[in-house]
Parts: structure tokens; sequence; C-alpha cells
């Protein structure tokens, strides 16, 4: 793996994250605007009630009725509750249908993601952005713009009810919340930095659980559960300190609030009573001033709120933004036609290819020219770094060549349809992943439309069909993770039939045969020989045995093509080629000869 820590982009600025904001609430924009205006209902039910309750103060001292206004206010009350009920489940309902078009639109991208981006990323952390970080949008993109426009607006028009009353007491409480206001405006960028480091922790503990998972025999092999559960359980302290500063300034600014409120009512307090014993204002009018004050802190704690979550969003959306700048191939929607593929095997040829990874590393192929024709079969074969396997992803346009062309079928790869270049071409890694789920949906992977006789047709001919018969549910069974319920030879046997089953016209196998028993290689040598007739075989391996019936054999050294011959060509005329056939007829008769030599040229 050419595998590196992906560089740290510097934060978005603010106008940048308010454009990435309103990107995820426009589709939605309409459900946000029904939720706003119930809520700007209940908050206008929510004004009327201190002058409701004015009313009936002054007419408890009198001989008026007041039924009618208690009757009023207590409406008042259940209609705003009502209102706003409705409103934030509509708000609710949009939150989380923004939500899910974030995830949608990452997971189409990070599926289209080139070879090379994928391998500068560490999954886990990629996977974090879309199970986490999008959760973070849920309330910044729709509760938060709500929030605050309904609380400016409450402001406001209490504001403008208290400036009515008394603008006097008005000045008081203003001088209050301008103070404990500034202190409040220093805490928001403590609340971004804190909610940002806490993400990418939870991304560093998903990239450290994958990586555990991803080897778990061998971490069980080697004792090291203790040790792996240490480094995870680091990166899940990480995630919690940060949290906890995170949650400690949104404490300090919630908490604000109530502050401004209290030392408000306080001062209201004393400055009103003084007024009232002047006779400046009526009681009636202090209390009315007061209950405005009180619901003061609904607007104030929504304006709060949207403050705060816009800083926790904003260090969300520069995670997801992130994401979303990465390099894609061209993305083929899920309803669209497969591509056709013509019949007939393809040849392939290498025209003074070089190519590295990526800028200020050596390059792995250095002028590699060759030319194989259709059909038949290609064995590459060299020492461990030769750049034997690199030849097959710049066939696939996993990687892009820095020099030089690939053509297939005599045409540029890269002015192939990437989608119709890779539906001709079957590809068996050497791994030979095999995906959870059951036996049937991995060999129909590569082709999702093929017949119960398809199935049947590359079953036997990989001899996987006694396999088949034997489990309790036949193609039905569960393989496990990464086919854990499998043999390493069955999971290269069942890559090899799912590679058939596409019916490609070029076949890349590399080391295809490394975890084969003898019996199931010589079935698969007779496999390759037969389906060579009708398509073109690239073979990377290290048998004698798989080399030997090879067409012709491309010998690499160095990112170099060093030779191209036959066998017996090149035992002759290449002292490497000699020295690797030499040492691997030595190794079989040590271990006694007869059949196919499990060691590797």
């Amino acid at each position: 793996m050419h595998h590196t820590e992906p560089e740290k982009s510097a934060p978005p600025s603010a106008t940048a994250t308010w454009r990435a904001l309103y990107r995820h609430f426009r589709p939605h924009r309409r459900a946000v605007l029904l939720g706003g205006t119930l809520a700007l209902i209940g908050t206008a039910t929510g004004i009327a009630q201190p002058l409701a309750a004015k009313a009936l103060v002054e007419r408890l001292g009198g001989e008026e009725p007041f039924t009618a206004i208690l009757l009023t206010l207590t409406a008042l009350v259940l209609l705003g509750t009502a209102i706003e009920a409705i409103g934030a489940y509509v708000l609710e309902r949009a939150a989380e249908s923004v939500v899910l078009a974030a995830r949608r639109s990452l997971i189409g991208r990070l599926l289209w993601l080139r070879v090379p981006e994928m391998e500068r990323n560490q999954p886990g952390d990629l996977m974090s952005r879309i199970t986490s970080d999008t959760t973070l949008l849920r309330a910044v993109t729709t509760t938060a713009i709500v929030s605050a426009v309904v609380g400016g607006f409450g402001f406001l028009a209490t504001i403008v009810m208290m400036a009515l009353m008394d603008p006097v007491l008005l000045g008081v409480t203003l001088g209050v919340i301008v103070v404990v206001g500034g202190a409040f405006a220093l805490v928001m960028p403590k609340i971004s930095r804190a909610t940002t480091r806490s993400q990418e922790a939870v991304g560093e503990m998903s990239t450290r659980l994958e990586r555990v998972f991803g080897a778990f025999r061998t971490v069980k092999a080697s004792g090291a559960e203790a040790r792996e559960a240490a480094v995870v359980e680091e990166a899940a302290v990480q995630a919690w300190r940060h949290g906890l500063t995170s949650a400690k300034w949104q404490s300090v600014a919630g908490s604000s609030v109530g502050l401004a409120i209290q030392v408000s009512f306080l001062a209201v307090l004393g400055a009103g009573g003084a007024r009232v014993a002047s006779g400046s204002i009526s009681v009636a009018t202090l209390v009315a001033f007061l209950l405005y004050l009180f619901y003061l802190i609904e607007p104030v704690s929504k304006l709060v709120d949207a403050a705060t979550q816009y800083q926790v969003g904003a260090a969300a959306v520069a995670r997801i933004e992130e994401a979303e700048l990465l390099e894609t191939e061209p993305v083929v929607p899920v309803s669209a036609p497969l591509p056709e593929v013509a019949a007939g095997a393809v040849s392939v040829a290498f025209e003074d290819v070089s190519f590295r990874y990526r800028a200020g590393m050596p390059y792995v192929h250095r002028g590699v020219s060759f030319e194989v024709p259709a059909p038949g079969t290609t064995a590459f074969v060299g020492p461990s770094g030769a750049g034997k396997t690199t030849v097959f992803g710049l066939i696939e346009r996993f990687h892009e060549v820095s020099g030089g062309r690939v053509l297939v079928d005599g045409r540029d790869v890269r002015d192939w349809p990437l989608d119709r270049l890779r539906a001709c071409i079957g590809y068996v890694e050497q791994d030979a992943p095999v995906l959870a789920g059951t036996l049937r949906e991995n060999l129909l992977f590569a082709a999702p439309e093929a017949t119960d006789h398809d199935i049947r047709e590359v079953l036997v001919k990989a001899r996987l069909d006694s396999l088949v018969d034997r489990l309790p549910d036949g193609l039905d069974t569960l393989v496990g993770h990464r086919g854990s319920q499998l043999s390493g030879g069955e999971r290269q046997r069942v890559a090899i039939a799912r590679a058939l089953l596409r019916k490609p016209r070029l076949l890349l196998l590399d080391e295809a045969t490394s975890q084969l028993d003898a019996v199931n290689e010589l079935a698969l040598r007779d496999l390759v020989a037969e389906v060579a007739r009708e398509m073109t075989v690239l073979v990377v391996a290290h048998r004698l045995s798989t080399v030997t019936l090879a067409d012709r054999i491309v010998v690499m050294e160095a990112g170099r093509v060093r030779a191209v011959g036959t066998h017996a060509e090149l035992v002759a005329g290449d002292p490497l080629y000699g020295e690797l056939a030499a040492t691997q007829l030595l190794a079989t008769a040590d271990l006694g000869g007869g059949g196919p030599s499990p060691d590797r040229l």
C-alpha cells in the first residue's frame, strides 16, 4: 500500500462555510420555511401573553369581570404550545432529510473516489464523515436557522414592547445584556475549535478500529488484543476530552442567558420599584415589563443556541467539504444500464510507459514496453517490486500513467469510457477479496444480470460445485466478514468464478493460484488454457508450473521489461529468468519432485 496521512487543509472562511451550509439547506427550504412560520406564530402568541396579563392585573383591583381575559390568556398559552410543537416536528423532519441527503451525496462520492485518493486517506476517517459528521448538520441547517430568525424576531418584538412600556427600564436591561453578550462572543471560537478536534478524534478512532477488524486474526494470533485496545481507547479518550471541552464552553454559553436575565431582573426590580414609588409607572406596567423580561429568555436562548449550533456545524461542514473535494472518477448512476461489451479477445500494449504513485516518489515503471496479441496467455515474472501488479492497475486505470501509453484493443485506455473499459476486464486480485454476504451475492458482484445457468457453469469450471453442494444453504450461505467462513483456496476460486461470470474479453490473474493445492492448481491451469482460446489472459505468477504453459513470458526487473519470450527461449537466453527457474527446480528436487511445486518463481 502507498498510504500516507492526508494533508490538513486550512479551515474554510465564514463565507465558504455559509455557502456550504446553504447548499445543504436549499433543497429543504420550503419545509424549513413552514416550520419557521409556525414557530413565528407561536412566538407571536407568546408576546401577546404579557399584554393579557397586564390587563388582568389592572382588572383585579376593580369590579370589572376578568374571566374573559383569563380564558384568552389560557387559550394563548395552549395555542402557542400546540403551534410550536407542530413547527418543531416539521423542522426535525427537515433536519433528518438534510442528514440523509448529505449521506447520500458522500456515499455516492466516496465510492467513486479515484484509487490514489483512497490510498491517501484513512478508510475509518472517511466512514466517520458519513456517519458522525453528517449528524451534526441536523441542527445547524434547520433548527439553527429558524432559531436565529425566530429568536431575532422575538427579541426585537419584545424589546419594542418593553420600549413602549418604559424606555428607562429597557436601558437598564440592555446594559446588562450587552455586557454578558460581549463575554459570550469570546466563547464561540472555543466551541468551534473543540468540536473540530473532537470530530477528528472520532475519525481517528474509526480508523484504528478499522485497522484492528481488518486484521482480526493477526491481532488474535499475535496476542495483541490488549495493546490494540489501548490504542483504540486512547483515541476514544481524546474524543472524550475534546467533547468535554466543547460541552464546557457550550454550558458557559447557555448559562450566560440565565445570568443576563437574572441580573437584569434584579436591576429592573430595583429601578422599577423606585419608579413605581415615584409614580412614573404603575404596578401593572412593572409586572408586564418583568414578564417581558422573563419572556426574553426564550428568544435570547434561541439566538445563543443558533450561534452554538453554527460553531458545531461549521466544524462538521469543513470535514464534509474536504471529502466532497476529493477527486472522483465519472459517476455512473445506479439506474444506468450495464455497458455493452463487444465479443472477442483484446490485445494489450504498453508503449514506453513510466509511472510513479505521486510526485517525489521513485518511478515504479521506467520505459515499460511490450505487446500482447489476442487471444492467449501471457505471464509476468520477476523479483518482488519489479512492477508486475502495477501493470494490471494501469490497465484498469486505477492509476494514470506518468508518461507513455497503455493500449487495449489498439486504443489508449484514457480514450475508453471508464465503465466500458472495466466491463470488458475480469480481475482477480492478489488477496482475492470476498465481501460479507452470501456466496451468490459475491459471485454476482461483477455480473448482476447473470442467470442461474451461468452461475452453475462457472462453479463447475472453478471447481466450486462440490463446495456449494456441501453448504447448508447452498449459494445463499453467508460467507462471513471478508469471506472468513471460507478457506484461502476457496476464496481464490470464488474470485476466479466471479471474474469468469463477467464473461470478460481480458482476464487479469494476479497470483491467482498462490493458495490453491496441487489438484486445484492443475484444474485452474486447464481452465486458463481453455479460456485463453477465447480471451486474452494476463497472469502474474511465481509458480513455474503456471509460467511454463504461457504463450509468452514478460520478465520484469526494477520497473523495466528485461526480456520477452517462451519458457525455453528465456531459460536459454536470459540469466535472471534462468536463475529463477533453476532455483525453483532445485527446490522441487529437494522436496522429492513429483507434481506442481508449491514454491514460487
